[in-house]
């Protein structure tokens, strides 16, 4: 794996944390806790039928140790779960009764793991859709203080880049908001820098992406990038950040001080905004799949507690790499 994923790793392992991996009968996962077993950054918990992962880490020959196995049908904390989430949620109608049922299905039971303090964080989505792990942590968990929107972004690590922060970027929202506002481009804006100064630990550099350079296209959807530009710089006037402007003037240099002369960030932008998820999940893609890049994701930001979920089309690698994102955002 790529440098950047080392450095993650090694991050992770400077304060050891407990990730619970809610789908633990999923091959690619038990791969997953394979590698951060042997590697040691994060402890895993694995959620699901003990027996089914023993038969399927016999059959692979997937060594997981005596790494915790968690099912929630037989949880001796599964009622205790279940009258948190009651309480949560009764003034939405919840019944005890269903508080119980909902509480056997391993998404919201792990989600709960990581309310109740039993996991620093939790890692889902190799087999289940975005919304089977974002629903339960909205539910349970809820947005962080101080966020109004819950977005999406991938960490992209290109090999021998000159471009970025040595090739890395966060692309952003690349995975949950669809057509974002103005006003929700801002905030996925701010956010975006505080996850690249997180995780990446350098200043982010934020652009906000369009087809036009300050105002070298006249359209409504070059006006929804000038005018979320101006909302972000409103509300977080300390950030590096500027737009609109074209990929290619964000983030090569010579491009930038042509396209946008005077501005501190095109040419060397490392945090980049698109404004909508058909451009940021196409743009991640390219990356992925023209650029060869380590594509990591998609990782939520917003979330009270450090949840992540994945690309369906994931591999063990992929999911061990998230996983170390994971334990980096439970460090505080």
């Amino acid at each position: 794996m790529g440098s950047f994923t080392e450095k993650l790793k090694a991050r992770a392992k400077q304060n050891i944390k407990t990730i619970a991996l809610a789908e633990g009968e999923d091959i690619r996962t038990l791969k997953a806790a394979e590698i951060v077993l042997n590697e040691g950054y994060a402890k895993v918990i694995l959620v699901g039928d003990p027996d089914k992962i023993r038969e399927k880490c016999a059959a692979e020959g997937i060594n997981i140790g005596d790494t915790p196995i968690v099912n929630p049908l037989t949880s001796d904390k599964l009622q205790e779960y279940a009258d948190k989430f009651y309480e949560l949620r009764k003034a939405k109608g919840v019944t005890p009764e269903q508080a119980l049922e909902t509480m056997k299905d391993p998404s919201y039971y792990t989600v709960m793991m990581v309310k109740m303090d039993d996991a620093d964080g939790m890692v889902s989505g190799a087999c289940h859709s975005s919304a089977d792990t974002i629903r339960p942590s909205l539910q349970i968990l809820k947005t962080a203080p101080g966020t109004k929107l819950v977005s999406a972004f991938f960490i992209i690590s290109v090999p021998d880049c000159e471009f970025g922060e040595d090739g890395t970027f966060i692309f952003a929202d690349s995975g949950l908001n669809m057509n974002p506002t103005a006003d929700e481009l801002s905030e996925i804006a701010i956010s975006s820098a505080a996850s690249f100064e997180q995780l990446v630990g350098d200043k982010a550099k934020v652009a906000m992406l369009s087809f036009s350079t300050y105002g070298s296209a006249k359209n409504e959807l070059v006006d929804k990038m000038q005018e979320a530009t101006r909302l972000a710089k409103e509300k977080a006037p300390e950030l590096l950040l500027d737009g609109e402007m074209q990929f290619d003037a964000a983030i090569v240099p010579s491009v930038g001080a042509s396209k946008a002369p005077g501005s501190e960030v095109a040419g060397h932008a490392n945090t980049l905004v698109f404004p909508d998820l058909n451009a940021g999940n196409i743009g991640y893609k390219i990356a992925q799949r023209l650029g060869k890049a380590e594509a990591f994701g998609p990782i939520l930001q917003g979330i009270a507690k450090p949840v992540n979920d994945l690309s369906r089309g994931c591999v063990a690698e992929d999911i061990a790499g998230v996983v170390a994102i994971t334990a980096i955002q439970a460090t505080k």
